[in-house]
């Protein structure tokens, strides 16, 4: 993309942290670790779900999925600010900075959705549970997926397209950790009212659609849940919705910070941290969450590790 000036701009530098450069070591071994944790846990996720007959139900059908999702978002941005950490100049190429936005959105966005249809899962699992197996067939699962697919690399690919279209004059320096929309839509020199218009109405329809899924999701399932008569039943019902709410809880309470607040530039460095967390450390803990607090994945866990070790 062409600046006003007549130059190209052919890459970007990423900012990354104030005060970066001083203790690049320091956060350059606790990035890597949190990465290596990240790849251990979702990869080994995947794995123990392919490999466990017991798993293989709509539940852990899309939290494979999620765990693939996570892999990929979490990839797509700190690979790249781990090579910057050890490089002299915190570059990114104007194409990679595309790819890198259209990956890390397009895969955060369905993770979204993935986690309102396993909201719908638990629905459909309590509140009807001799219907279940009919309601909840493999056909509906993968449309349940394909759909959380297409809406993720559907509206990150129209955001992406409208944000590179537009022309940057003011600088080429990100003040972020990696390609993200609203910092790069302040470098330019267009008029990007239309491009924050389209980033807040589809930032928004997707947190707001899918967190109403979860929420009547819930409603459902809790009102169910206390019309059991049985102590033990209500026990092993909550049991099951218990790491799915805790994952949404997390994942929920950081993304409406980072896209839907009034920015400042006081509050860039406190962005930073919001997206560390989310976009690093949520895709880390989810593989914990789920194998601390669920008696399905303790158990396959255990069986494996008697087949195996």
């Amino acid at each position: 993309m062409e600046q006003n000036n007549g130059t190209e701009v052919t890459d970007f530098i990423l900012l990354g942290f104030a005060g970066q450069h001083k203790s690049w070591h320091i956060l350059f071994i606790i990035f890597l670790v949190i990465y290596v944790a990240t790849l251990v846990g979702n990869i080994g996720m995947i794995l123990l779900i392919k490999i466990d007959s017991c798993l293989h139900t709509p539940m852990y059908f899309f939290l494979q999925h999620l765990a693939f999702v996570d892999l990929c978002y979490t990839s797509a941005i700190i690979s790249k600010m781990l090579r910057n950490f050890v490089g002299t100049k915190q570059s990114i190429s104007f194409i990679g900075c595309i790819v890198q936005l259209l990956v890390y959105g397009a895969f955060a966005t369905t993770d979204c959705y993935i986690l309102a249809a396993m909201a719908v899962d638990h629905y459909m699992a309590i509140c009807n549970p001799l219907r279940y197996p009919v309601l909840m067939t493999q056909r509906v699962c993968n449309q349940l997926l394909i759909g959380s697919y297409f809406m993720g690399f559907l509206n990150t690919s129209i955001n992406t397209s409208f944000t590179f279209s537009l022309n940057f004059c003011k600088s080429n320096k990100i003040n972020h950790f990696f390609c993200d929309e609203p910092p790069i839509l302040a470098l330019s020199c267009s008029n990007i009212y239309f491009s924050i218009i389209l980033l807040t109405v589809f930032v928004g329809f997707n947190l707001t659609f899918t967190m109403l899924v979860v929420i009547f999701s819930y409603i459902y399932i809790l009102a169910a849940i206390l019309k059991m008569s049985s102590a033990a039943g209500r026990k092993k019902a909550f049991s099951t919705c218990a790491s799915h709410v805790t994952a949404v809880t997390i994942f929920y309470g950081t993304l409406p910070y980072m896209y839907l607040h009034h920015r400042s530039t006081e509050s860039q460095e406190q962005e930073k941290m919001a997206s560390v967390f989310y976009g690093i450390i949520i895709p880390m803990l989810n593989p914990l969450i789920y194998s601390l607090r669920n008696q399905d994945v303790k158990e396959a866990l255990k069986g494996v590790g008697k087949k195996y070790f």
